[in-house]
């Protein structure tokens, strides 16, 4: 498989693409007005202990104090190269308040970002990640990468790590570390030693709460985490963040920087040139198209991902069974893909489209299973359930690409729905109505968006009559196109003649600017010009829809106007 990493440096957002063979499988974002939390260690001070919840919180200056679980007060460090985990049954599981208490100053590392109201969440075990290695000062452990298959290499790994790593300390070797000579695992070592070094003192003379260290840019862990031998090429778009990257591979292996290239075209954009801003508008779509036809649809909720499988225009040319083999297979391996592409995590469920052979559920959940083995986050498949659904469990760190590039719609809230202006319309009614059950006013005055007001109105009038027919009282309505359909305002309350007077833009005898926005419904002679929703009917414009005249307001009603062209001197009246 052939791999590639495209950075793309901006003043305001640094991009990360990871393409295999061609095709994008991960981007990567980071914004300076969005810091990265994840690795970086702070001295906290812990602010309340909840032993009911088993778990404290940490003040580490944050926005949001830090969420302690007693199971992250000694957890074992776990990334994308599959570390093996010391058995449930071997840990020690404490009371969260014999571990710590209110007031204490303790040093945590973040392992999960804040998401929506959550504060981030932190854990004891502090651990620094090095190109090869990785250190855990706080815990005594020694782990090779499992996928490092090779025995011999494993027990040279394992040696190195027993004679190298500090007293006390544990030391977890990485992927990249097969196949290199001892003296570049121990200068990574070195380096780890003098940073942990440097932290100690740091937390020796700061008070909590304080940042000790924070974990490096984006391009700098792409070097340092996913530059394998995988990988043919990093191409950088900004000659200073290459010349910087450059820097640093060299410190660390000196065959790292000939795979590291600056982009040579100034004329073409690098994301351009490998075609990918198409690709990451459709990233951020509900509905993926497959290219046999079928389509996925993918909707996010905060607790789970469920995706929907179906074969669209996909008609296959055999039999239906085939035809659903087929596009269940292309499926899965695209629903691997997006997985990672939108950085999905905690439950997803799939609903593939139904198979009655059991072989070809196998066929699916085995292409499913090797196509999210590529995924450097741990996926749990857990099999299909009595009705014929995927369920998969991703570990979730960060914001995912929805949460990074989106934010929620202030008009549904995250719904993806509105009220219908039939709704709105009934829900203004019942809110003036209880509105005025208190207040002992004469008239008020409703500005909503113009089809709500539309629909109160009526023809005519004919609806705002019965309603204040029913009520007793006055009541005038104003569109306003700023309004969202959900949304109402009471600009005024009181007496008949003051709701009145807010109620009218215009009064007769008042020369205006408008534009001519339609014909009038039943006199197609007339046009219709609107300001701030308020209907005014120009008599003899409707031949100027889409121009901009002068108007003399002829007569003010409570839901319209009349008015007439001003004629400018020396014009000569059109026939009509």
């Amino acid at each position: 498989m052939r791999r590639e990493i495209l950075v793309n440096v901006e003043p305001l957002e640094t991009r990360a693409a990871i393409l295999e063979d061609g095709e994008l499988v991960e981007l990567l974002v980071e914004r300076p007005i969005h810091q990265r939390a994840v690795g970086n260690i702070y001295k906290g001070r812990v602010e309340n202990v909840l032993p009911g919840m088993e778990a404290a919180f940490v003040a580490i200056g944050l926005e949001k104090n830090a969420f302690l679980h007693v199971g992250d007060a000694g957890a074992l460090y776990e990334d994308e190269d599959g570390i093996e985990e010391q058995s449930k049954s071997a840990r020690k599981f404490v009371n969260i308040d014999d571990v710590v208490r209110a007031k204490q100053e303790i040093m945590v590392q973040v392992v999960k970002e804040a998401i929506g109201t959550k504060g981030a969440r932190v854990t004891t075990n502090v651990s620094l990640p090095g190109r090869y290695i990785v250190l855990t000062p706080m815990n005594d452990f020694i782990g090779v990468s499992r996928r490092i298959t090779d025995e011999k290499e494993r027990a040279r790994l394992k040696a190195f790590a027993e004679s190298a790593k500090p007293e006390g300390a544990g030391v977890i070797v990485r992927t990249v570390a097969e196949g290199r000579p001892d003296a570049e695992l121990q200068q990574d070592m070195e380096f780890l030693r003098r940073l942990w070094s440097r932290i100690q003192r740091r937390a020796q003379v700061m008070g909590a709460p304080a940042a000790l260290h924070r974990d490096i840019g984006l391009t700098f862990r792409i070097v340092r985490d996913m530059l394998t031998d995988e990988v043919e090429h990093v191409w950088i778009d900004n000659r200073e963040e290459y010349d910087r990257v450059v820097e640093l591979a060299d410190t660390m292996s000196a065959d790292l920087r000939q795979r590291i290239r600056l982009w040579p075209n100034k004329n073409a954009s690098l994301f351009d040139a490998f075609n990918l801003e198409p690709e990451i508008e459709k990233a951020i779509r509900r509905k993926v198209w497959l290219h046999c036809g079928g389509y996925l649809v993918i909707d996010q909720t905060e607790a789970l991902t469920v995706v929907d499988v179906n074969t669209g225009k996909f008609v296959g040319n055999r039999n239906l069974a085939e035809t659903v083999l087929r596009a269940n297979l292309e499926a899965a391996e695209e629903i691997a893909r997006q997985i990672r592409l939108r950085d999905l995590a905690g439950i997803i469920v799939v609903d593939f489209i139904d198979m009655d052979r059991p072989e070809d559920r196998q066929k699916v959940l085995t292409t499913l299973e090797e196509a999210v083995r590529r995924d450097r986050t741990k996926v749990h498949i857990l099999g299909l359930t009595q009705l014929g659904l995927v369920e998969m469990t991703r570990k979730k760190v960060g914001h995912g690409l929805e949460g990074m590039l989106l934010r929620t719609c202030p008009d549904c809230e995250g719904r993806g729905r509105v009220l219908s202006e039939e709704t709105m319309a009934q829900k203004v009614r019942r809110d003036v109505r209880a509105l005025l059950r208190k207040e002992q006013a004469e008239a008020v005055l409703v500005e909503v968006n113009p089809a709500v007001a539309a629909l109160l109105i009526g023809t005519g009038g004919a609806h705002l009559r019965a309603f204040e027919k029913e009520l007793g009282r006055s009541v005038y309505v104003r569109g306003s196109e700023e309004l969202r359909i959900e949304t109402m305002r009471i600009p005024a309350i009181g007496s008949r003649d003051e709701v009145e007077r807010r109620a009218r833009p215009v009064q007769p005898g008042q020369e205006i600017e408008l534009k001519i926005e339609e014909q009038h419904q039943s006199n197609p002679e007339d046009g219709i010009a609107r300001l701030e929703g308020y209907v005014i009917d120009v008599q003899g414009a409707g031949r100027l829809v889409g121009e901009r005249v002068k108007v003399h307001v002829t007569g003010a009603f409570r839901t319209f106007a009349r008015a007439r062209v001003v004629r400018q001197k020396g014009e000569v009246p059109t026939a009509t």
